[in-house]
């Protein structure tokens, strides 16, 4: 990979971030949203009040490629050391790499955080997301049956899990 980088998320980023993301409302059963998220919506998601909590934009040669975050993975305190991580890559993307340059990326920032636990709920139609996590140590711990519903057809979710120790 040429020049890939990672930086804090910017309000400038968020319109070509909700493109991407939206690709997939629209194109896939990778977001189980069924229209495309407003920007108040997006921006909703992708910020938490938290510090803890945080979203880089992947950046490969100067340009957005998608983003990468670690937000709550529940309300209540006690789940506090867990976090659910969430990575998003323009189609073009997909195989070369980034996904797994991005969930290692994270993991460091979850580490010097103090997070426990990482979680990444996916759809399991969902196989490179699926891949790129199994491939970097996440364990299946969660299968659920038919939980979403878009196109006409029932949906399920996978949960991957790793421990960073």
């Amino acid at each position: 990979m040429s020049n890939l980088l990672f930086k804090p998320l910017e309000a400038s980023d968020i319109p070509a971030l909700m493109a991407i993301y939206n690709h997939f409302v629209v194109h896939t059963t990778v977001s189980f949203h069924t229209e495309p998220v407003t920007i108040s919506e997006f921006t909703e998601s992708v910020i938490h009040p938290n510090p803890l909590y945080q979203t880089d934009v992947i950046l490969l040669d100067g340009i957005v490629q998608g983003y990468v975050q670690v937000m709550p993975h529940k309300k209540k305190q006690a789940y506090d050391t867990t976090g659910e991580v969430t990575i998003y890559l323009h189609p073009d993307c997909v195989g070369k790499g980034i996904g797994s340059a991005a969930i290692q990326h994270i993991e460091a920032v979850a580490k010097e955080r103090g997070f426990h636990s990482l979680i990444s709920t996916i759809c399991s139609d969902n196989n490179p997301s699926i891949h790129t996590f199994t491939k970097n140590g996440y364990i299946q711990c969660a299968h659920f049956r038919e939980v979403g519903f878009k196109w006409g057809t029932f949906l399920d979710i996978v949960t991957y899990q790793k421990i960073l120790g």
